[in-house]
């Protein structure tokens, strides 16, 4: 087994920049899926990748990260309010707005 001695490890030993990357490519497929349960699930997973970016920027205070983190928030609210959820959304989107 190719996999077998690799461990999966915790978001939290991801730097920012590295969590906002997971983030969007959890965000990409998001939006690349055609099934709307396997796009909210991506979505959820963008939202814990960014929140463990967000967290992690609070040292760094990097503003390049700080914008990508926000730039997706914006992306992950729209694309929950293209799948008919309204709330998550616009709760989604105030967390972008508070970052930019």
């Amino acid at each position: 087994m190719v996999f077998g001695s690799v461990i999966s490890s915790p978001l939290g030993s991801l730097s920012p920049q590295k969590a906002l990357a997971l983030a969007n490519v959890y965000l990409d497929n998001a939006y690349k899926s055609s099934d709307s349960d396997i796009a909210l699930v991506l979505c959820h997973d963008t939202e814990v990748s960014l929140f463990q970016a967000k967290k992690a920027t609070k040292h760094s205070k990097d503003p390049m990260t700080i914008e990508g983190i926000a730039t997706a928030y914006m992306d992950l609210s729209k694309l929950l309010e293209r799948h008919g959820h309204g709330n998550e959304s616009r709760a989604i989107c105030k967390k972008g707005e508070k970052l930019g």
